[in-house]
């Protein structure tokens, strides 16, 4: 295994999970101008290098434009791993088949970890009510790849050393971002029930027209009947509602002795 497969693989492979067609498109620039032994032949291909050309500059647009940055992240979630994971066979490949192996496991592993925290991050920029927070950091985020890149050439295990350590300050800054995002949250929602904007979340009761008590059948209207529906109350020669137990008395009930005997 060569030494500088695993700092190699690992600093492309966080760029790669930030931009790319970025890390593509400087490594074959410096192989095509410098012939630099380290770098595949493949990255220097002229329609690989358009190809990254014409990618990048669509990326530059939308990672600065917000929640298109996030729709782009999205879509690449499969790509920026994947180009990771190439480069870094490719780059293993120049020597065993096992160091390939290696290179693709560590070059796809941590740009997928990168490219989340990338995600993350432009997700709560883009709560940020700024837009000019969108430019500043995608305008960063394109520096530090094309930097990393490019001394990972020449310094590999330097360049992996800055890249680890921008990979855990990126998580950090992630995680205090969404906490602080949660507690705004709920600050809100608080806010909003004591404002009446928004009710908490309780079961839904039947709503009562106004001026009737609860447990009292509804009214009816004058003149209706019992069973009819849509009353406002009993009225003058209205008859009364009967209970439904009530029947017609029998013969000679209610009825006094001498009157049956008569």
């Amino acid at each position: 295994m060569g030494a500088e497969l695993i700092p190699m693989a690992f600093s492309t492979g966080w760029g790669s999970g930030i931009n790319a067609y970025l890390v593509v498109l400087v490594l074959g620039l410096a192989d095509r101008v410098f012939g630099v032994s380290q770098i595949p032949d493949a990255l220097a291909r002229t329609d690989v290098l358009i190809g990254a050309g014409i990618l990048f500059a669509i990326e530059m647009v939308a990672d600065k434009i917000p929640y298109v940055d996030s729709v782009w992240d999205s879509v690449h979630t499969v790509v920026r791993p994947a180009v990771g994971a190439t480069i870094g066979y490719l780059i293993g490949h120049e020597t065993a088949s096992l160091d390939a192996a290696i290179g693709a496991a560590t070059g796809g592993i941590t740009a997928l970890i990168s490219h989340g925290i990338k995600a993350g991050l432009r997700a709560a920029v883009n709560t940020s009510p700024e837009p000019a927070s969108n430019v500043v950091v995608s305008t960063t985020e394109d520096v530090a790849v094309t930097g990393v890149t490019a001394l990972t050439i020449a310094h590999p295990w330097l360049a992996a050393t800055i890249a680890l350590v921008l990979l855990l300050l990126g998580g950090f800054i992630v995680y205090k971002v969404a906490g602080r995002i949660r507690r705004y949250k709920r600050r809100y929602d608080a806010w909003g029930e004591r404002m009446g904007i928004s009710a908490p979340s309780t079961p839904s009761t039947p709503a009562r027209s106004p001026g009737r008590s609860p447990g009292r059948s509804p009214s009816r209207s004058p003149g209706s009947s019992p069973g009819r529906s849509g009353g406002a109350g009993l009225g003058a020669g209205s008859d009364p509602p009967h209970h439904p137990t009530d029947r017609p008395p029998r013969a000679g009930e209610g009825q006094r002795p001498f009157d049956q005997q008569g």
